[in-house]
């Protein structure tokens, strides 16, 4: 049983080409009949995440955006740093897909029980190619919303809850008993604060403008530390030394902010200590980094002893770590609070083709706090 006619829709395809040029466009796609335990759903909600923006524009140097073709049907091409070409030679002159996570209503089913039970259910989904009209994925992989969740509620389900939720998590296993988040300001470092708050988990929120602080002052964060501030380094060490926060998550990436997380939890472990030991402290401090509002190179002073690391963190490999029963328990948990500590705040909605405005393409692309799009894959277009 088909609920609407699936047998083609439109999808935004993202081309590195040979020639040092991005393009991005519309392209009218066959939908994949579903097997037996396969669902297509047509995709209602998908937001703009900064994980999603490697996707779509690589190397680019979207500052060269230009626009051709119609309003319905626009073009997008930005030139590529010829140095920067060979980052991407693997993909070079292939159409690839974008759009990480989604939300929208079944509209097609598979034989198997599991996926005619969700036909004409809304459900949340995760797998790449969210920018399209219909998506064709495992019934497994898929979550039925609770009634009367929309597909804007249910859109951010995955990224920004799971890696909020994993940040804890790997708190726990690796025997800290606080944690530090960069850019906290963020619609996951709200959703953080919120977990915190829940679990009785000291939280120390770096953020970058007195306005940042005051959105998190007013979810309830205890401890924020504004890097603008000129005492900035001495406010992060005392919070450290009353928190005992030893790991850190860094949205940033590039920069010195990394070092001075390490650097100002070494100054709070040794406060106390009684005795000097030329190797540094004992404790251990650790700094995840998850993003990469920095692009450019993280930078060390060395001034926090031998007891350290620093390392990248991804949610896809924290979730594979944890196996699929315990992901599922967090599943779960993101699910049942939807509409309260994961709920996600969106700046403006777009359609797949204002999506390729240079306006908007200059607003989302800058990563800014408190500036998140969600696109209507659907909205305005006829199947």
């Amino acid at each position: 049983m088909t609920l609407e006619n699936t047998a083609t829709g439109l999808q935004l395809q993202s081309t590195m080409k040979s020639n040092g040029q991005l393009e991005i466009s519309l392209t009218r796609v066959p939908v994949p009949e579903p097997e037996a335990e396969q669902i297509v759903v047509r995709v209602d909600a998908s937001p703009i995440n900064p994980s999603d923006l490697g996707m779509l524009f690589g190397p680019a140097d979207m500052s060269t955006v230009r626009v051709s073709g119609t309003a319905d049907n626009p073009v997008v091409t930005a030139d590529i740093p010829p140095g920067l070409m060979r980052s991407v030679a693997a993909r070079a002159d292939i159409p690839m897909q974008a759009g990480n996570e989604g939300a929208g209503l079944v509209v097609n089913a598979g034989s198997s029980p599991v996926a005619q039970a969700m036909l004409g259910k809304r459900v949340s989904l995760v797998g790449g190619a969210m920018y399209a009209q219909y998506r064709t994925r495992r019934a497994a992989d898929c979550m039925v919303l609770p009634e009367g969740t929309s597909a804007a509620e249910g859109a951010s389900w995955f990224v920004n809850p799971l890696t909020a939720l994993g940040m804890v998590e790997t708190m726990r296993q690796e025997g800290h008993k606080a944690l530090v988040h960069t850019a906290a300001a963020s619609n996951l470092g709200q959703m953080l604060v919120k977990i915190c708050l829940e679990d009785g988990i000291n939280l120390v929120n770096i953020v970058r403008s007195q306005a940042q602080a005051d959105i998190l002052r007013g979810a309830g964060a205890k401890y924020i530390c504004d890097s603008s501030s000129p005492d900035f380094l001495n406010d992060l060490t005392n919070v450290l030394a009353e928190t005992g926060a030893t790991i850190a998550f860094d949205a940033i990436g590039g920069g010195k902010l990394a070092g001075q997380l390490l650097s100002c939890m070494e100054v709070a472990a040794n406060r106390a200590s009684k005795e000097f030991n030329r190797y540094g402290s004992t404790t251990h401090k650790q700094a995840y980094i998850y993003g990469a509002l920095d692009s450019g190179p993280t930078l060390l002073t060395r001034s926090f002893g031998m007891a350290w690391g620093l390392g990248g963190w991804l949610l896809t490999p924290f979730l594979q770590k944890i196996g699929p029963v315990e992901a599922q328990k967090l599943r779960n948990r993101v699910i049942a609070g939807l509409k309260t500590t994961f709920a996600s705040h969106y700046t403006r909605e777009v359609t797949l083709a204002e999506m390729l405005q240079p306006d908007a393409i200059a607003a989302y692309s800058k990563r800014a706090t408190g500036e998140k799009y969600l696109v209507l894959p659907n909205k305005g277009i006829e199947s």
